[in-house]
């Protein structure tokens, strides 16, 4: 009989441990709220309107870098283009952009006027291979 005593009174110790449901309901919305702290501070992830955001300007990007070795191009096959990448070093680097532009080489074919991001980062890279 003492054997019965001690398996139900490990029972009742057992059973006094176990977390009651509101214990556990609480416990599970905190791992929830945890999972997505640590998810969007540290895990990467964004929001559908965030990751529109990052794609729109990751394309503008590509589509300047892509104009911009046009430009380049434009750039190297302009007769006098050795005195004017004297000239564009010269000039401050605020006012590069718009040496470039003046110059038509950011003018892409069949447009009618420059784009300022291509003019700016063409004369990036005019400044860089000029190094």
């Amino acid at each position: 009989m003492a054997q019965n005593k001690e398996k139900a009174s490990s029972g009742k110790r057992l059973s006094k441990a176990q977390p009651s449901l509101k214990v556990l309901i609480w416990s599970c919305v905190a791992c929830i709220v945890l999972t997505i702290i640590i998810g969007f501070t540290l895990g990467g992830w964004v929001t559908g309107g965030t990751a529109q955001n990052m794609a729109e300007e990751s394309a503008e990007k590509a589509v300047v870098d892509r104009l911009a070795a046009i430009c380049i191009v434009q750039f190297k096959q302009d007769p006098e283009k050795d005195k004017k990448l004297e000239e564009l070093k010269k000039t401050d680097s605020w006012g590069r952009r718009d040496y470039v532009k003046k110059q038509g080489w950011a003018t892409m074919p069949g447009e009618k006027e420059a784009d300022s991001e291509v003019a700016e980062e063409c004369a990036k890279l005019l400044m860089q291979s000029s190094h």
